[in-house]
């Protein structure tokens, strides 16, 4: 072992908190490349009485894929430079993390094209099932729970098509106890309701209630006192110890998503009846250890984490971030710790936790990427991935043309992936200018690698996936980029609700995102350097539309005609704005230095 070698074995038990001892390596499929000796990234002493698993975000990503990590996830006021607001060379440092190793690759964009082709794919549900059965085999599968923060049921086509229903029968196989809601909201009603039918584990939402309307038309509720839905907590017992573990859905479902696919439900952050479960269950249950499951988004748990006592843990989900250490919260009941693990089935986060005497808790905490050239696949369960997709593989594996750069779709802003997304309806429609929504999930595709039917679903596969054409004014316009603004930079994050800015093409705008409401966007330009004026008609072209359905075709349609026989992709320009108040963030880095102001 090198010098390097050794201090990137040393940043990732740092990262780890791995206790000592080494047990064989496990299931390697290609030991040769694993970075520090074959096998130890996974291979670690077991610690404690009880060990959860906790996945988030996976986005119905069933097979292994690239994806890239922020280079602009901006925070300010209180969240500056703290976890998740910080990218590059800043979170690595953060983190205790040698540059240029696995872990680094796992948790950054730097040098993402290279260490991609270096350390492979991320991810899929075999090599997961894999790494989840040695995890909970060798500390014992009655002493394990495995937690899901949601959107499982969502982003490819094959989940879209089956409504979820694949992605329950792995959920099933991979023995996930628990999970909660956000993109599974978007389908309909009757559709969610069958494939959670088929799930065995307990889908724990406590904020999502039926609608007064509802409950006098006899609605079908969980518990008809209070109106609640889904179950709002489960007890687990392991190794002697109780354990509740509460579910906390997405606030903001019918704001953020098509409200007519759930009509007769209600949402909310519920800050107050989450306080009174809590104190319910610590008085019935006597609970040792109390979880929340949250889809919360990671600055919105931390903020609850301060506000309800009595939480010992929330595993969260929404905003995609991979933070490799625990953060911890004080509030009037003690400590709380919040752990987020990323998104496509990139990551399995693993708390081993340890009673001691008089109700004290110790821990060790683990953010485990999923290498899928590390890790021999699961045959049971590619046999259920490649069962599902096979009535649609000849349609998901159409080549095309071929990536000019590398697309990616992770950021404050426009990447590169929505760049293609835009320009394509800019030239469906023959339109000035293009808006799509600020997606987190879809995955990376490399420069010179294909660009497959399946890639474009997969950043694209929604219940509304329908078109439009519309004429605005440059006061409409930029009413929409200060809504957006102000849900991302609110300082109060209870008014955010994850997610980035819209996207535009042929729109370059300034941004503020310091200054108050309303006050946010400076000069908005059209790529031939037009300044928009407010009273000025201008024809736009979008997606994804939350109230009335569009009349266009869907947008994967559009996308796919617009690469079909390009030969190669090259994209004339990423719209970015220009940023005044974020010069030397931590949340920023390899952005054009000419779009800086201050």
């Amino acid at each position: 072992m090198n010098r390097r070698q050794f201090l990137q074995a040393l940043s990732a038990a740092s990262v780890a908190g791995a206790a000592g001892g080494c047990a064989p390596a496990f299931d390697l499929r290609r030991p040769e490349r694993a970075p520090f000796g074959p096998g130890s990234l996974y291979d670690f002493a077991s610690f404690g009485d009880c060990r959860i698993l906790h996945t988030a975000d996976m986005h119905a990503q069933a097979s292994p894929v690239y994806y890239r990590e922020p280079s602009v996830n901006l925070g300010f006021g209180g969240a500056r430079g703290k976890p998740p607001h910080i990218v590059g060379e800043a979170a690595l440092a953060k983190y205790g993390v040698e540059p240029g190793g696995a872990m680094a690759h796992a948790i950054s964009h730097l040098g993402f094209d290279e260490l991609a082709r270096t350390y492979g794919k991320i991810g899929g549900l075999a090599h997961l099932m894999t790494l989840a059965r040695k995890l909970r085999g060798n500390f014992g599968l009655e002493k394990t729970l495995h937690l899901d923060s949601g959107d499982m049921l969502q982003g490819s086509v094959v989940s879209l098509r089956r409504r979820g229903r694949d992605m329950i029968e792995a959920a099933n196989l991979l023995g996930v106890d628990a999970f909660t809601g956000h993109w599974e909201f978007t389908y309909p009603e009757s559709d969610l309701r069958r494939a959670l039918s088929e799930f065995r584990g307990a889908f724990l939402a406590q904020n999502v209630f039926a609608t007064e309307e509802a409950q006098f038309d006899g609605a079908e509720v969980f518990d008809e006192e209070s109106g609640r839905i889904f179950p709002p907590y489960m007890m687990s017992e392991i190794s002697g110890r109780r354990i509740a573990v509460i579910g906390q859905a997405f606030p903001f479902t019918p704001i953020s998503n098509p409200r007519r696919f759930i009509p007769d439900w209600t949402f909310g952050l519920r800050t107050e009846e989450m306080r009174a479960l809590v104190r319910k269950i610590q008085a019935a249950e006597r609970p040792d250890l109390v979880i929340l499951l949250s889809h919360n988004g990671t600055d919105l748990d931390l903020r609850m984490a301060a506000d309800v006592p009595g939480i010992d843990f929330i595993f969260g989900g929404h905003t995609h971030d991979a933070v490799p250490i625990p953060q911890t919260v004080r509030n009037a009941g003690g400590e709380t710790r919040v752990l987020t693990a990323g998104c496509s089935g990139k990551f399995v986060g693993c708390l081993d936790v340890q009673f001691r005497i008089g109700g004290r808790k110790e821990f060790q905490y683990r953010l485990l990427p999923i290498f899928s050239d590390w890790l021999i696949p699961s045959a049971e369960m590619a046999e259920v991935v490649g069962r599902h997709r096979a009535p649609y593989a000849a349609e998901l594996d159409e080549v095309l043309c071929e990536a000019g750069e590398t697309l990616h779709r992770r950021g404050n802003f426009n990447g590169t992936l929505d760049q293609a997304i835009v320009d394509a309806l800019r030239g469906h429609y023959d339109a000035e200018i293009a808006l799509s929504p600020g997606f987190r999930w879809g995955a990376t595709i490399l420069s010179g690698d294909p660009i497959r039917m399946e890639d474009v679903y997969n950043a694209t596969a929604i219940t509304y996936p329908e078109t439009y054409l519309r004429e605005m004014t440059g006061a409409e316009l930029r009413a929409i980029l200060e809504d957006v603004a102000d849900n991302m930079f609110h300082p109060d994050p209870y008014y955010r609700q994850g997610g980035d800015m819209v996207r535009t093409g042929g729109l370059d705008y300034e941004l503020i995102p310091q200054a108050e409401r309303g006050g946010r966007i400076g000069e908005m330009r059209l790529d031939n350097g037009d300044l928009i004026k407010d009273s000025r008609t201008y024809k736009v072209a979008g997606w994804s539309t939350t109230g009335e359905i569009s009349p266009g075709p869907p947008i994967w349609e559009i996308v796919a005609d617009y690469l079909r026989g390009r030969g190669t992709l090259h994209l004339k320009k990423t719209n970015l704005p220009t940023l005044r108040g974020a010069k030397g963030n931590p949340g920023l880095a390899d952005y054009p230095p000419e779009l800086l102001l201050s």
